[in-house]
C-alpha cells in the first residue's frame, strides 16, 4: 500500500517537531548530544575545538596562534629539540612545526643550533625574546585556563588532568 503526499508530509512534519522548537535545528553546546548525553569523545572535541577558539581570540594581537603557543611552551619546558620531537610533543605535523619554527626565528623568538653529535640534526631553543613573549601568552591562557576550571576544587582540577593525561596515555599506547 502506498503512501499519500499529504502522508509522507505529516510523516517528516512529526519528525521535525521533535526537535526542540528553542534549539531551531542545531541545539547549542551542553544541549542534547551536545550535552551529557552526548559521546564522550564528541564532548573532548567540542569542548578542544571551544578551547582552541578562546586561546585564538586571546593570543591574536600578540601575533601568536594556538600552535606556536604549544612551540614555545614545549621549547622552554624541553630546550633542544629538534623540530620532529617538537612536533611530536606539541601534537602537530612535521610540515606545521617547520612552517612555525621559521616564522619564529624569522621574528627572533627561536634560534637554532646544530647538535652537537648528529651536526644535520638542529636544535630549537628560546631566545630573550621568545620567552618574554612567551611570559605574555602564559599571563593571557592563565586567565583563560581560570575559566575552564572555574567552579572546579584543587581536588577536582587534578582529578580532570589525570584522567585526561590517562586518556592520551592509554589511547596511544592501544591505539
Amino acid at each position: 500500500m502506498q503512501k499519500s503526499r499529504s502522508q509522507k508530509s505529516r510523516r517528516r512534519e512529526n519528525t521535525s517537531a521533535q526537535i526542540p522548537a528553542r534549539y531551531g535545528l542545531r541545539p547549542p553546546p551542553g544541549a542534547g548530544k551536545r550535552g551529557e548525553e552526548g559521546h564522550i569523545a564528541y564532548l573532548l572535541r567540542q569542548a578542544q575545538a571551544a578551547a582552541r577558539l578562546t586561546l585564538e581570540r586571546t593570543l591574536t594581537d600578540l601575533g601568536v596562534t594556538p600552535p606556536q603557543f604549544a612551540v614555545l611552551t614545549m621549547l622552554n619546558a624541553y630546550p633542544g629539540l629538534s623540530g620532529a620531537d617538537v612536533a611530536r610533543v606539541a601534537l602537530l605535523t612535521p610540515q606545521t612545526v617547520g612552517v612555525i619554527v621559521g616564522n619564529l626565528e624569522r621574528d627572533g623568538a627561536i634560534k637554532k643550533t646544530p647538535h652537537p653529535v648528529h651536526g644535520r640534526v638542529l636544535q630549537w631553543t628560546l631566545t630573550r625574546r621568545g620567552s618574554n613573549l612567551l611570559d605574555k601568552c602564559r599571563h593571557r591562557v592563565a586567565a583563560v585556563e581560570r575559566r575552564l576550571v572555574a567552579g572546579l576544587g584543587a581536588k577536582a582540577e587534578a582529578t580532570v588532568r589525570r584522567w585526561l593525561s590517562k586518556i592520551a596515555v592509554d589511547l596511544q599506547e592501544k591505539g
